[in-house]
């Protein structure tokens, strides 16, 4: 039995533990206050600067009317304040479920219920996500009000939480299978089971991007075969696809029924293989033209043709071993000094899974200005490439990009001059402004051009 100072000392180490966690929470939500109240100023600042057509067209090429720039910049705001409290919940949430023993009495329930092995492991894994569920839904629901007060969503809230519930089951089908691969794996190798993870983890993400526009997106959104809507967008369609190396026949062309849920713009590729297709949102439909449809669809095309996705693929497949590999190392030296605390035995407990999804979480974050980083690059070459498929197509590819970031922006009310910090830690894309300001300026095909995709 541990005497009377080991266990104050075991106290204390938790205590400190829980107060760090604590601070850096603090550290997120003071970083967003200060923010917001930094951004409240330039708000005023900027709307003021926009108020004439003289000083609009100075601020560059994408601009917002003084009304919409005041919702813009408070929804920058907003969002902000919600990616980095949200994160930092995230961490603490888990956190705060093995310090409360939570973890440890999830393990029991599904221990005293069955002693079949599957049934065990999928039960932890069910109340361990509710919880979480639970946890996580005031910033949600926060979030999708947002959306329906900046008029970005027009879901109704049992249509909401409909999708949250097909989302849960299916976490929870996947999460549980991935569960139970991890825990054999862990009784087979205890030292090396980050990297046995690892590569049916790759095969499941690769699998996923095959399944996922056959089964998964159908549950969420109603598609319908493109030609029976627009056959005339059919036909622009596949002259930009003629442009690059893929085939993609009209029968692989989608309508999908965005307007039942969202407002903003979208045209996209999706698939791998023969599971390869083109989907194009009604509300692309209605709001823009066919030639920013087609530059739209052209920016998706380009991942294609430039092989991004099978790039991503290798770029978090590498990330993700090292990320396994740090993990693994972590989670360890938590549960050596505070697994009897938190009441988990061992690497083999169930209730690990709860240190385990810590620590991811925080790689997770951490790595977020990496993932986005590369994840811009990829995006900026698309902006190139789609400009230069439509070359030919549209009269003014220059000003149908442009048009399209205009069109893209004032839907999604997005901010012309978001703070560098935040674009660099948390955009997976370049800023609106920046996009539109580079597709004005690139002109491949004049005097001293030089197209990068397309032959001159």
């Amino acid at each position: 039995m541990p005497s009377l100072a080991v266990g104050l000392r075991e106290r204390m180490r938790v205590r400190d533990f829980l107060m760090l966690l604590h601070r850096l929470l603090l550290l997120v939500v003071l970083f967003g206050s200060v923010f917001c109240c930094c951004e409240g100023a330039r708000a005023q600042g900027v709307v003021e600067a926009t108020a004439g057509p003289q000083n609009r067209s100075a601020k560059g090429v994408y601009t917002l009317p003084p009304e919409k720039m005041k919702l813009a910049v408070a929804l920058f705001r907003m969002r902000t304040l919600l990616h980095f409290a949200g994160a930092g919940w995230g961490i603490l949430q888990l956190l705060l479920v093995l310090a409360l023993g939570v973890a440890a009495r999830l393990r029991d329930v599904a221990v005293r219920v069955t002693r079949n092995r599957w049934g065990q492991g999928f039960l932890f894994t069910l109340l361990l996500l509710a919880v979480l569920l639970v946890l996580d839904l005031p910033l949600a629901v926060y979030g999708h009000h947002l959306s329906l007060v900046y008029g970005l969503s027009v879901q109704g809230w049992a249509s909401w939480l409909g999708d949250l519930g097909k989302s849960f089951v299916l976490d929870w089908l996947t999460t549980g299978l991935g569960v139970m691969l991890l825990f054999w794996l862990i009784g087979r190798s205890e030292r090396r089971w980050w990297f046995w993870f690892w590569i049916p983890a790759m095969v499941s993400v690769v699998f996923g991007v095959f399944v996922s526009p056959i089964f998964i997106d159908p549950l969420f959104n109603h598609f319908e075969p493109l030609v029976t809507h627009d056959p005339a967008l059919v036909v622009r369609l596949e002259r930009v696809v003629a442009r690059g190396p893929l085939t993609i026949p009209p029968e692989r062309m989608f309508w999908m029924q965005a307007s039942a849920k969202y407002t903003g713009l979208n045209a996209y590729v999706t698939g791998i293989g023969p599971s390869k297709r083109v989907v194009v949102w009604d509300t692309s439909i209605a709001k823009a033209t066919p030639d920013e449809i087609s530059y739209i669809f052209g920016h998706e095309m380009g991942h294609y043709v430039l092989h991004h996705i099978y790039r991503t693929l290798v770029f978090v497949g590498v990330l993700m071993l090292a990320a396994f590999w740090v993990g693994f190392h972590l989670a360890r030296y938590l549960l050596r000094r505070y697994g009897a605390r938190w009441g988990i035995a061992s690497q083999h407990d169930w209730a690990a899974l709860a240190v385990y999804l810590m620590v991811l979480a925080t790689l997770t974050f951490v790595t977020e200005p990496l993932v986005n980083g590369y994840s811009r690059a990829q995006e900026h070459a698309a902006d190139v490439y789609g400009q230069e498929a439509i070359h030919g197509i549209v009269a003014d590819p220059q000003r149908t990009a442009a048009e399209s970031f205009q069109v893209l922006g004032e839907t999604s009310l997005d901010d012309p001059t978001p703070h560098p910090f935040v674009e660099w830690w948390s955009y997976s894309h370049p800023s609106i402004a920046n996009r539109a300001t580079f597709a004005a300026a690139y002109d491949p095909w004049g005097p001293d051009g030089h197209p990068r995709y397309f032959a001159k």
